[in-house]
Parts: structure tokens; C-alpha cells; sequence
């Protein structure tokens, strides 16, 4: 029997193919759209992934303020941050959040989803998100794909 073909090939850094990915979030719910584009960013649909390497794609996301919430989400989901001052605490809805930087919100829910360590660092570099339909890697021809055909 031949056991060279029983070998298990680790994608690294040189054999990975990245691709440029188009995701239009317009009428799209905001967790499943951010965990479809956590799975893109992370690679894990590639045949050959491996987990300790960058094997994703970049993704494009455009159209972030016409994302949507389900149920009471835009009033009653907040986001906390701290300045570390004392009383520096400030919560925000995310209402306020999409009408004052609509990107952030769908930044900090893909962020989320991705490793907390420099792996996942490096795969949030990946990640680009425009509030309207224009964008600016229109020179790297990125595939627009269809989020309910992802499984």
C-alpha cells in the first residue's frame, strides 16, 4: 500500500490563493451577514484550510447602512467603551452607532467573529467596509457573491 498518498497538506503562507470578494449587505441581517464574512475572511469553505494560517479571502462589504436588525436590536443592543478615566464609560445603541458611522457596526460584529489573538488581527486586515455602493477595489476585480447560496 502506498502511504504517500495518506500525507496531509498544510496550507502555508506562499501556497494560499486570496481572492477578492464583493458582499452587498443591503437588506441583509447583521449577524449572519458578519459570520458569512467571518468565514470567508478566515477560509474556512477552502479545501485547504489550515488553522494557524491566513488561507482567506479580503472581502469587500458595501451598502453597511442598509444592514438590518431583527426585532427591538437598534434600541435595545448596546455597545459599551471605556476611555479608563473614571466615569469614562459611554453606551451607545446601535441605532446611534448606524447613524453616526455605519461601518463600525458592522466592523465590530465581523471583529467579533473572528480569533483574538494575531492571527485574527492579521485576517481583520483583510476586511474592508464602505457605508454606499462605491468602493475603491475596483482595480483588484473582486466577485460579487450571493450570501444565501454560502452554506
Amino acid at each position: 500500500m502506498d502511504t504517500l498518498s495518506y500525507k496531509t497538506v498544510s496550507a502555508n503562507k506562499e501556497t494560499v490563493t486570496k481572492k477578492w470578494v464583493l458582499i452587498d449587505a443591503e437588506n441583509e441581517i447583521l449577524g449572519r451577514l458578519a459570520s458569512h464574512a467571518a468565514k470567508l475572511l478566515r477560509g474556512k469553505l477552502k479545501p485547504n484550510f489550515t488553522p494557524h494560517v491566513d488561507c482567506g479571502d479580503n472581502v469587500v462589504v458595501i451598502n453597511a447602512e442598509k444592514v438590518r436588525l431583527t426585532g427591538n436590536k437598534l434600541e435595545d443592543k448596546k455597545y459599551f467603551r471605556h476611555s479608563q478615566y473614571p466615569g469614562g464609560q459611554t453606551v451607545l445603541s446601535a441605532r446611534q452607532i448606524l447613524t453616526k458611522k455605519p461601518t463600525d457596526l458592522v466592523e465590530k460584529a465581523i471583529k467579533g467573529m473572528l480569533p483574538k489573538n494575531r492571527l485574527g488581527s492579521q485576517l481583520y486586515r483583510n476586511l474592508y467596509v464602505y457605508a454606499g455602493p462605491e468602493h475603491n477595489q475596483e482595480a483588484q476585480k473582486p466577485e460579487k457573491i450571493n450570501l444565501k447560496e454560502i452554506k
